[in-house]
């Protein structure tokens, strides 16, 4: 697996897992023990539910764990577990408030500083808790109070240091929570933790809100750079490591997957190339999603596991459509050769939707992917430049895997010039370019195949039908020229017949 980091990774570390399966992914594994961890986030973001489940994962293992609050009181902490259907008893919650003492009248005539008591005396609070249980796992929550406390940069500092030393040469593992109530981002703290882990919060303008988990730093251990998604869901936080296709890779045969019409698979030169990526592009009605059926259900026919996710398109429409054209996907699905999934761009993030591909074709051997359509997918994305990116990952690890990936993109305008809103062209293997033309006073389609990486293929047109008798692939129109540009020139009378 790659990892990368500022310095060398030591694989030979014992690591603490954190109960979150990406999260321990992204970190190689977890935790290094017996260190200092940062978890900062605005509110919202689940440092609390994250660092119940590291807490939690300690308990399954049977080791000590110990959660003290600063702020929220116990049965706000229980309330939160019950949602996420946790059992209370089984994470220890000390709940103590910051030492007022010295908000008393006689406190007030000290030469001390009324907030160094105070911070002095939460601290030493704190350390005697910790003595007298003896955690493999401390989650202090949340350092905002200790700052508060302080009234100064330079006493939090220092009590902050004076903290870790406490805990240099421990067995516990320590996981601070910052609320980021303070302005600006304390870098000193980061360099005081052994690992900082940042959540954030996307605002949209419209749909769900999106979160992202960076690791900011893991002293003398590498871990996977970059944005991950993640959500909060009940049974708590999930994370979606960012998918690097170097990781992943299995031999395979190579072999042309072929649909049901003799006709099309010529035009691929007997097939579309296993472990390949074919773009379906062209105006809306033209047959890109009825195609990609085709291929999904011929696959599914045959035993090779296929799916379709649908962002554009509702699939009672989607299989209503498919059985109209003589494909009896219903009964694939009952077979479970075939699978059919409603993605809601608004809801569901870039990772969250990566993540689902990855686990059906890990978990399920599935061996074509369909995805209809490149638009809604787009939809998803805060901009166009990470959809290229995400794309090209995701059908590099889907080609390495040896699956067939069939993308449909819809261009804007229905006749004459057309364009995308973004070209991803270049990213697929074969390009399939389906247009409308008319014919002695019809409207037909014609497709035709732009470009093909392995092996050769037709580079002539051919109509398109599709019908109550199901799809059908024609001759060549080779009586024809000025096709694409959605008004053909008959060359030749005599063979009319050619797109009749």
């Amino acid at each position: 697996m790659h990892y990368s980091g500022a310095m060398p990774t030591d694989f030979n570390l014992t690591r603490l897992t954190t109960g979150v399966a990406g999260l321990d992914d992204i970190l190689a594994g977890g935790l290094p023990t017996g260190q200092m961890y940062l978890l900062e986030g605005d509110p919202g973001t689940g440092k609390t539910t994250l660092a119940m489940q590291f807490i939690l994962e300690g308990f399954r293992q049977g080791q000590k764990g110990l959660y003290v609050t600063l702020s929220e009181p116990r049965a706000e902490l229980e309330l939160t577990m019950r949602s996420h259907s946790w059992e209370p008893a089984e994470l220890p919650i000390v709940e103590f408030l910051p030492d007022e003492a010295s908000l008393s009248a006689e406190q007030q005539y000290t030469v001390f500083h009324p907030s160094e008591i105070e911070l002095a005396g939460t601290i030493k609070k704190l350390t005697s808790i910790v003595d007298q249980s003896n955690p493999d796992r401390l989650v202090i929550d949340s350092l905002s109070e200790l700052r508060l406390l302080a009234d100064d940069d330079m006493r939090y500092r220092r009590q902050m240091l004076a903290l870790k030393q406490y805990f240099a040469g421990r067995s516990t593992t320590v996981l601070l929570l910052d609320d980021l109530t303070a302005k600006g981002r304390d870098l000193q703290l980061h360099s005081i933790a052994h690992g900082v882990v940042r959540l954030e919060k996307i605002s949209r303008s419209y749909g769900a809100t999106r979160r992202q988990l960076e690791v900011i730093k893991l002293r003398g251990s590498s871990y996977r750079e970059g944005f991950h998604d993640y959500i909060i869901k009940t049974g708590g936080v999930e994370v979606f490591p960012r998918l690097i296709a170097s990781e992943h890779g299995d031999p395979f045969e190579g072999e042309r997957i072929k649909s049901s019409l003799p006709e099309l698979d010529a035009m691929f030169g007997g097939g579309i190339a296993r472990g390949s990526s074919t773009l379906f592009t062209g105006p809306p009605g033209t047959g890109k999603s009825s195609l990609a059926m085709l291929y999904a259900y011929s696959a599914a026919k045959r035993g090779d596991r296929a799916i379709v996710y649908a962002f554009d398109e509702v699939l009672r429409t989607a299989k209503d459509r498919a059985v109209a054209l003589g494909m009896d996907v219903h009964a694939e699905i009952a077979r479970g050769t075939l699978a059919m999934s409603q993605i809601d761009p608004a809801e569901l993030s870039p990772g969250e939707f990566v993540h689902q591909i990855r686990s059906d074709v890990e978990k399920n051997d599935t061996r074509l992917v369909v995805i209809d359509s490149i638009n809604g997918f787009m939809n998803s994305m805060p901009d166009e430049r990470d959809l290229v990116m995400h794309l090209h990952e995701l059908l590099a690890y889907l080609n390495q895997k040896g699956v067939l990936t069939l993308l449909i993109l819809a261009q804007q305008g229905l006749v004459g010039t057309m364009h995308a809103q973004i070209d991803i062209s270049y990213l697929a293997d074969t390009v399939v370019l389906l247009r409308y033309f008319e014919a002695k006073g019809a409207i037909r389609q014609v497709i035709s195949i732009l470009k093909q990486r392995l092996g050769p293929h037709e580079r002539t047109l051919r109509e398109l039908t599709l019908d109550s008798d199901g799809l059908r692939v024609g001759h060549p129109l080779s009586n024809f020229q000025g096709v694409l540009t959605g008004v053909p020139q008959l060359l030749d009378a005599s063979n009319e017949g050619d797109a009749s």
